[in-house]
C-alpha cells in the first residue's frame, strides 16, 4: 500500500520556526519576518518515502504561544505524528518540549515523533547552549529520531518529514 494520507502535527515553544520549517519543505523558501500562528495553518505535500511509494501529508502548523493552548487540543485528534520542534539557540525551549510530548501524548495518543533541534545555522554565533547529546538520548529513548535542522538554509528539512513518514507508516504496517 503507498497511498497513505497522514497529519502531520508541528508543535513546541513559540517562535522556534516551526513555521519556517514548513515554508521551506512547501515552498523551498525561507521566510525572515516572523508571523505569529495564531490557532493553526493547515498546507499539504505530496513526499515519497521510498522509491515508488508516496504519501500525502496534511500539515498542521501548531501556534505555541500559551495563551493558544486551549483551544490547541482540538487540533491533535486524528494526528497520525509529529514534528516536535524546539530551538537550538535557547535553552529553555529545549526545557519545555517534554511537556510539549506530554501534551501530545494525551489528546493525540502515543503517535510516532521527530525531535528536531531547529536553527542549527545559528550555533557558531549563540555557542552550544543545549546538549545536543541530551536531544539524541532523549529521542533514543522514547524511540525516535532526533534530526537538527535549519529552516533558513534548509539544512534537512525534507529529511526531517520524511523520516517522520517512514516512522508512521513502519509503525502502521508493524515493522
Amino acid at each position: 500500500m503507498s497511498n497513505y494520507k497522514l497529519k502531520i502535527l508541528l508543535c513546541g515553544p513559540a517562535a522556534v520556526g516551526k513555521t519556517s520549517l514548513i515554508h521551506r519543505f512547501i515552498k523551498s523558501k525561507f521566510e525572515r519576518d516572523y508571523k505569529l500562528t495564531v490557532g493553526v495553518d493547515i498546507l499539504t505535500k505530496e513526499v515519497t518515502y521510498e522509491e515508488g511509494k508516496n504519501a500525502v501529508l496534511s500539515i498542521w502548523d501548531i501556534g505555541g504561544q500559551e495563551r493558544f493552548s486551549f483551544i490547541r487540543t482540538t487540533f491533535y485528534k486524528g494526528a497520525s505524528g509529529v514534528l516536535l520542534v524546539f530551538d537550538l539557540s535557547r535553552a529553555a525551549t529545549w526545557d519545555n518540549v517534554q511537556n510539549w510530548r506530554s501534551e501530545v501524548k494525551q489528546f493525540a495518543g502515543d503517535i510516532p515523533f521527530v525531535l528536531i533541534g531547529n536553527k542549527v545555522d545559528l550555533i557558531p554565533e549563540v555557542g552550544e547552549v543545549i546538549d545536543r547529546e541530551e536531544c539524541q538520548e532523549y529521542a533514543d529513548d522514547e524511540d525516535s529520531i532526533y534530526i537538527e535542522t535549519s529552516a533558513k538554509e534548509g539544512t534537512n528539512v525534507d529529511e526531517a518529514f520524511t523520516e517522520l513518514t517512514r516512522l508512521i507508516i513502519s509503525r502502521n504496517e508493524g515493522k
